[in-house]
């Protein structure tokens, strides 16, 4: 029993960092990736010795694989939470919306608006920019301001320069200047 505990343990702790290297490579953060399949790999090579070794036991096999599963149902929980990188939105709008555009900027969010031309109306699109972690607070403004705004949400790759960049420099510097008080 000690040891089926011990391989669920292992596997609780392996498919997160599993997981967790997967996103870290795929953003380009190499060394962190790295470091994250050395631990990932020592862990893999003894839980695996554990289910191999010994009597081989059906159950610990089937412990091996529920780990596995719930294991990345904790990795994806971890990943939400920490929400590494950017998130571009791109929300559709029927009329321009000057009090949701200027209150998105109020809050730190780089707005660029474009007029286009749709099936039966003009159309604005809002272009924003933003930390991952603050997905879910920008979503909900502009379902508040504009509920039936078309909303897309994608992670780009690169970008350089822009509000954004200053934007969270400046955000940064406030919340010190808050602290000092």
């Amino acid at each position: 029993m000690k040891q089926i505990m011990l391989i669920l343990l292992l596997q609780l702790i392996y498919v997160p960092i599993f997981t967790m290297r997967t996103i870290f490579l795929v953003k380009n953060m190499s060394f962190i990736a790295a470091s994250l399949g050395f631990a990932e790999s020592l862990i893999y090579v003894f839980g695996l010795s554990l289910v191999f070794t010994g009597e081989k036991s059906v159950a610990a096999m089937v412990v091996y694989a529920v780990g596995f599963g719930v294991g990345i149902l904790i990795g994806s929980f971890i990943e939400q939470k920490l929400a590494f990188g950017y998130t571009t939105l791109v929300a559709n709008l029927m009329n321009k919306n000057e009090a949701l555009i200027q209150y998105l900027r109020s809050e730190g969010f780089g707005v660029t608006v474009f007029e286009g031309e749709g099936r039966d109306s003009k159309r604005y699109k809002l272009e924003i920019l933003t930390k991952r972690n603050r997905e879910e607070e920008l979503l909900q403004l502009i379902e508040e301001h504009e509920p039936k705004a078309f909303i897309i949400s994608y992670e780009p790759r690169r970008f350089k320069g822009g509000f954004l960049v200053n934007a969270i420099k400046r955000r940064m510097q406030q919340k010190k200047d808050k602290e000092q008080v």
